[in-house]
């Protein structure tokens, strides 16, 4: 029996590993050969468990049986305030050395822990998460020609770059608005606008209505929304920073994150459209049923004493 520790989820709260928990849950649930219970209370029962799971980094509840922790990324030794660094380096960092083993979603990550963690490479699995092909495809909607972004207004977003890029490229295209998710901006800029937190349907619509996704992030451990517009026939202009070279291949538009002139030209690029075979081609490499069948090999590793 494998436990899948979900006693710390902020439904709504938690973006990317929200979505990465969930989704494998469903996947583990339709493709896992084990058997799982889902712990979701701090009292729950963990009496015959072979080994756990951690989604969200931090043990909790412990129990004693083999563990894995999924550690996201390591922004908390890059480029967080100091007080949520040291947080962080105090309960991730001690989770991730604590565990028998250590899920990442790239080899990115997986570097990156090895040489800000000091964890060892031996002990470090990287599974690339999937895309939900189900809800993210081509559709019927038409084209808008709005740029997109997908965000909450965090530092390491880069949005006041791509602010300056975007007023750069709309006197070229006149009506061009840039769209956003996420809360919390305060004034924005004319020609953007932010849709706020949007609900399971709507994403994939936004993808498949806009002209092109832009992506800034300064770091990503991931990087999903490039492979779900991609999976929406939406052309991607995406940053060189953390893990998305890895993720993106071939199919993207890229750009120096911290240069708006780049960021301008890649934009313009993009919104040609010239990539969208090739995003639909790296998307479909990406699968949950396959990120399951990973982790599946984690969780008997630890069960089997591996």
């Amino acid at each position: 029996m494998i436990g899948i520790a979900m006693v710390t989820l902020r439904p709504g709260q938690m973006g990317g590993s929200e979505t990465y928990a969930r989704a494998l849950l469903r996947a583990l649930e339709e493709h896992g050969e084990l058997d799982y219970r889902q712990l979701v209370r701090g009292d729950a029962d963990l009496e015959g468990l072979d080994a756990i799971h951690y989604p969200f980094t931090i043990a909790y509840p412990r129990v004693k049986v083999p563990a894995a922790v999924t550690v996201h990324d390591v922004l908390h030794h890059e480029a967080l305030p100091s007080p949520r660094r040291r947080l962080r380096r105090w309960t991730y960092d001690r989770s991730a050395r604590r565990a028998q083993l250590v899920i990442v979603p790239s080899q990115f990550v997986r570097r990156r822990a090895n040489e800000s963690v000091g964890l060892p490479l031996a002990r470090i699995r990287a599974i690339h998460h999937g895309v939900d092909h189900d809800r993210f495809h081509p559709g019927e909607e038409e084209r808008e020609g709005f740029l997109f972004y997908p965000a909450e207004p965090w530092p390491h977003k880069n949005h006041r770059r791509l602010f300056e890029a975007f007023a750069r490229v709309r006197p070229e295209r006149p009506g061009l608005e840039l769209v956003l998710t996420g809360t919390g901006f305060g004034e924005l800029p004319p020609g953007v606008r932010s849709v706020g937190r949007v609900d399971w349907d709507e994403l994939p619509s936004l993808y498949r209505r806009a002209g092109a996704l832009v992506f800034p992030s300064l770091y990503e451990g991931f990087g999903l929304p490039p492979l779900e517009a991609m999976a929406c026939g939406c052309p991607v202009a995406c940053s060189t920073a953390g893990s998305l070279p890895e993720v993106c291949g071939e199919a993207a538009v890229y750009f120096d994150p911290t240069s708006v002139e780049a960021m301008v030209q890649a934009i313009r690029e993009a919104l040609e459209g010239e990539l969208v075979p090739q995003g639909l081609e790296q998307s479909a490499r990406f699968t949950w049923a396959q990120s399951a069948r990973g982790h599946e090999a984690v969780y008997r590793e630890l069960s089997e004493g591996g």
